[in-house]
């Protein structure tokens, strides 16, 4: 199935490397195919340009040869060649020169990456990387390079368990346990790059303790999920709300597609692997169609779920009440999809007014629709410029209550970035841009504005109104005590308004 693995720091230092078959007529050493991938990944829209560029060049130079190649043609080509490319980011798969196809999916900074000379199934290679990245991280507790370099002979070990001649094998954090004598060594989580300005943000990824015994720096015996030396475990389980927002906003401001994709996802650290019993809103409705009546008035609606297969559904029916059996390591209790009309966190009101021959004058009304007791997080809203803009000058309006707003204009990259760490909800925040042109506006010009993208973080509020009743454990056991973490969590996948 695959013929190499290996996993990248964002250097592009190879960390972990193993191949599974080898090729007789490559006699280059496998470092250069690793060193070959990065340099296509770091700069694959100066080399995707740079071929397209070269055959460009090649049929103007083709074209030049019946004796119209005077000073408008040298015109043409060299505003071609000064005329901007739009930045992609490089897809999961593609071939290189060497015959191979490369698959790669980041995680933390790092690259997972395996290639392979048959025509497998691209989703499945996919979701072997990401599997071999999550049992990773269940054993090290956290996924880093420092991590990975200190517990690499434990990961070598995972990874003859988990692939064998490049077939995936054995996937599942718990179902490794037996196979795995190796303990690992605790490394300091890496802090966050200054993104979260509320512990309630963070999710059950921010968890950092692996699921069997290891030992710190030091070389000091630790329990089950980083306790103490006395090998005694903390009782804990973790329990993430996550939902991301797709949102389609016309230029009035009016929804026009809108969808929620959102997930409860667990992390056990509970002695004896006790059962649980995770209870949701006692009106959930699976499906539109269940209801003859068409009435769902405050009821939360959902389209459809997918459990994981740990769940039992018995009691499901009847009181919404899930029951089941932890297994180790994070995993998602339940996915759920919900579209239709909701009430959106944010909305985006654009306006363009021309005030000149070359200049425009552009405004933004960003507004909270939330309770004023929650707010917004690292939001951030990006404006694409026509490719003609000389300058464009931000004014701000209205930001007494938001934390750190600031706008600027990136002319590498013709944009207008508007940056706020906190936008309190019931509150409306403005931007005015006045945008000076090299040459008149036209309507292709103008088609070139936009569409505006919004990111943000939602801590403690779901848009959805799913919510954990109750998280018991399904014995009463005398004396266990464990320790409940929920929180809710809403991100912007795709929030976009158009122009």
């Amino acid at each position: 199935m695959i013929v190499s693995f290996f996993v990248l720091s964002p250097r592009g230092d190879t960390i972990l490397s193993k191949m599974y078959r080898t090729r007789p007529e490559i006699g280059a050493h496998e470092r250069s195919h690793t060193e070959a991938f990065f340099r296509r990944l770091k700069f694959w829209n100066e080399m995707t340009n740079s071929t397209t560029g070269s055959g460009e060049s090649n049929n103007n130079n083709s074209s030049g040869t019946n004796g119209d190649s005077g000073a408008d043609g040298g015109e043409g080509s060299g505003s071609a060649a000064i005329e901007p490319q739009t930045k992609m980011d490089p897809p999961p798969v593609f071939l290189m020169p060497d015959g191979q196809s490369y698959f790669h999916v980041n995680r933390n900074g790092l690259i997972f990456a395996c290639s392979t000379q048959r025509n497998v199934s691209p989703c499945t290679v996919i979701e072997l990387l990401s599997r071999i990245a999550k049992v990773f991280k269940d054993y090290c507790g956290t996924l880093s390079e420092e991590s990975i370099r200190k517990n690499f002979i434990l990961l070598y070990e995972l990874l003859d368990e988990m692939v064998d001649y490049g077939h995936p094998q054995v996937t599942r954090t718990e179902d490794l346990k037996p196979f795995i004598y190796n303990e690992p060594i605790l490394v300091t989580p890496v802090p966050s790059s200054g993104k979260m300005i509320n512990p309630k943000t963070a999710s059950a990824n921010a968890v950092h303790k692996p699921v069997i015994g290891a030992v710190n720096a030091k070389g000091k015996k630790m329990g089950v999920g980083g306790s103490g030396g006395t090998g005694t475990q903390k009782n804990e389980i973790f329990v993430d709300i996550l939902e991301r927002l797709n949102v389609l906003f016309s230029n009035n401001g009016y929804v026009l597609n809108s969808t929620i994709d959102g997930c409860i996802q667990m992390k056990s650290y509970l002695a004896g692997n006790p059962e649980l019993r995770l209870a949701l809103n006692e009106d959930l409705v699976i499906g539109k169609d269940n209801n003859t009546n068409n009435t769902y008035g405050n009821k939360v609606v959902l389209d459809d779920v997918s459990f994981h297969d740990c769940v039992n559904l018995t009691e499901f029916e009847a009181g919404r009440v899930l029951s089941f059996l932890p297994p180790d390591g994070e995993f998602v209790v339940l996915n759920y999809r919900l579209t239709g009309e909701y009430r959106t966190p944010f909305r985006i009101f654009p306006s363009i007014e021309e005030t000149g021959a070359k200049s425009l004058e552009i405004t933004i009304l960003a507004r909270a629709e939330m309770e004023p007791t929650h707010f917004g997080a690292n939001v951030v809203l990006e404006l694409p410029l026509p490719r003609c803009t000389t300058t464009a000058t931000c004014q701000l309006m209205n930001s007494q209550n938001v934390s750190h707003p600031h706008a600027e204009f990136v002319v590498a990259e013709k944009k207008v970035l508007w940056t706020m760490k906190k936008f309190p909800g019931g509150s409306e925040q403005t931007l005015k841009v006045r945008v000076s042109l090299e040459k008149p506006c036209t309507s292709s010009m103008r088609r070139e504005i936009g569409p505006i993208n919004m990111n943000f973080e939602i801590p403690m509020f779901n848009v959805s109104n799913l919510n954990v009743r109750y998280l018991r454990i399904a014995e009463n056991i005398p004396g266990y005590t464990p320790f409940r973490w929920v929180r809710y969590v809403t991100q912007s996948s795709s929030y976009v308004c158009r122009l």
